[in-house]
């Protein structure tokens, strides 16, 4: 096998366990509440990322990071996975999981518009064409197709969908700085955020549960969309020969998701929702796809 085959049978691997994942949320938040998710989730995530670094011999890339290091991870981890999570989650609690997993699919738009008062980028007719496509989709799903009516299935729950997307993309921006191994990097983002999570589940919620469908659900979603999904996209941008040719395979897990919430969670899913879908991918592919032109043909020349 080529390392190019190899490329895309982990992109393949990494989008077929993100398709699953809004399904596993939406089964999982019908036997815990969003906090006791996230904790057996985290919790789940810190054990398989820290089996990863083992087996691969690298748990001594834990050492490289310095106290002055520490600050800026610990940040991180209020960012990803408490933050985002729980405002994530608490989406999904309210919303048909067909509208929560595309709405969450608009961050690489608020990506692009973050990066212009913190990164310094210019805003270009290129993004305010994607952002006005994207976000089109976003009134579609949400308003089920009325979208002269502007009847929401639940505007708080859109709300807070499009809040994770700027959560995510801060995440995304800070993390930019972090010169070490992305792996062990999340490892003690996760790792920080513990017992940040324990604590507010503590006085919140409650840490222990009843039901197994939920802790089991809990640790489908830490090793699977926070652990492994992520370890394996890694690899497979890494023998990748353009980051493009596995990029673009990104495109598809919305759609194989929404497979998973028709089959597992039994929603119906409707026309709006793939209309709209098809407005949000248009716009992250407008977003994308001049910058990505221009590196093929600079790598070509």
């Amino acid at each position: 096998m080529t390392r190019q085959a190899q490329a895309y049978a982990f992109a393949g691997a990494a989008i077929l366990l993100w398709s699953t994942v809004a399904s596993a949320f939406k089964l999982s938040l019908r036997y815990v509440d969003p906090l006791q998710l996230l904790l057996y989730a985290n919790a789940a995530s810190v054990v398989i990322l820290f089996a990863i670094l083992s087996v691969r011999g690298q748990l001594r890339l834990l050492a490289r990071y310095r106290r002055k290091d520490m600050l800026r991870i610990g940040v991180l981890g209020v960012l990803n996975p408490f933050l985002y999570y729980v405002v994530l989650f608490e989406a999904y609690d309210l919303l048909p999981a067909q509208q929560a997993q595309p709405l969450n699919f608009t961050w690489a738009i608020t990506l692009a518009l973050l990066s212009v008062p913190l990164l310094g980028q210019r805003i270009t007719a290129k993004s305010f064409l994607a952002l006005f496509i994207s976000y089109a989709g976003v009134l579609i799903i949400s308003t089920r197709g009325d979208v002269l009516g502007l009847e929401f299935t639940s505007l708080p729950g859109v709300g807070l969908c499009l809040l994770s997307t700027v959560i995510w993309a801060l995440y995304w921006i800070y993390n930019t700085k972090d010169a070490g191994d992305p792996v062990a990097g999340l490892l003690l983002a996760f790792c920080f955020s513990l017992p940040l999570i324990l604590v507010t589940t503590a006085l919140f919620s409650e840490v222990a549960t009843s039901h197994w469908q939920g802790v089991a659900g809990g640790i489908y979603v830490g090793t699977f969309e926070m652990g492994l999904s992520f370890v394996l996209w890694l690899q497979a941008l890494k023998r990748s020969e353009t980051t493009a040719k596995v990029g673009n395979l990104i495109f598809l897990a919305p759609f194989g998701s929404l497979v998973f919430i028709h089959f597992l969670v039994g929603e119906e899913i409707v026309p709006a929702t793939i209309v709209g879908l098809g407005f949000i991918v248009a716009g992250n592919v407008v977003q994308q796809w001049p910058a990505r032109r221009e590196r093929a043909l600079a790598a070509h020349e």
